[in-house]
């Protein structure tokens, strides 16, 4: 024989009302839940994971700027690209390889490269053999400096008198501030400041390639700079 079908038990209305109240208490938690999931998402992760450029403001590291005669390059493709750099994770050294040269002979041969289109070369920056300070390119966009690591970095030219690529006195006193502030700017330590050599292997910039003990005491003389300046 078969089984005798179970009569349905029939709910009362109190019963329907108090399971409606399950379910909407149940759809409460879940949407409460994704809420705070997109919540998380949206200020956590770009604390953690943002690759967005961004830098430092304040007193002390506006009064610690070096004088900056900025001299920005046509948008370009040869030279001044346009392109949004990410988040600075470094400073890269270069020298000019042009013995004598200025600043600003180095800043209009990039701006020339715009008409000769010759190659795609600039820097965001370039010391001079007096300590002048020139700037070729925003540090929020790229310039065709370092290779692979133009999307991250900072780029500045090192003027120098002869060919042994040393660097004179007012030149480098001048590197060495400029390398702290940006260092300030964008929360790096002197462990950051690379040479173009340690991007491509390139003999760049000389005298640093040459004489490991140098870059080293650069280095020490950033730290030591910014150490040396005042909190706010």
């Amino acid at each position: 024989m078969g089984k005798k079908r179970r009569k349905k038990r029939k709910l009362t209305a109190r019963q329907r009302q108090q399971g409606m109240r399950k379910i909407q208490k149940a759809g409460v938690f879940v949407l409460a839940s994704v809420f705070a999931i997109l919540v998380g998402v949206k200020f956590v992760v770009p604390l953690f994971a943002s690759d967005e450029y961004k830098e430092n403001n304040g007193e002390a590291i506006n009064a610690f700027q070096p004088d900056i005669d900025v001299e920005l390059l046509t948008v370009n493709p040869y030279s001044r690209p346009g392109t949004e750099t990410n988040k600075i994770t470094g400073i890269v050294v270069h020298y000019t390889a042009n013995p004598g040269s200025t600043a600003m002979d180095n800043r209009n041969y990039f701006e020339g490269l715009k008409d000769s289109h010759e190659t795609k070369a600039s820097s965001n920056f370039v010391v001079g053999l007096e300590g002048e300070i020139v700037q070729c390119v925003p540090t929020w966009e790229v310039a065709y400096a370092s290779n692979s690591r133009n999307i991250d970095t900072v780029s500045i030219e090192c003027c120098h008198p002869d060919e042994t690529g040393r660097f004179n006195d007012a030149t480098y006193q001048s590197m060495v501030k400029l390398c702290a502030w940006l260092c300030m700017k964008f929360d790096l330590t002197s462990e950051d400041v690379i040479r173009h050599y340690d991007v491509t292997g390139k003999n760049c910039p000389k005298y640093f390639v040459e004489n490991e003990d140098a870059f080293a005491a650069f280095r020490d003389d950033i730290t030591q700079a910014i150490e040396n300046t005042p909190s706010e």
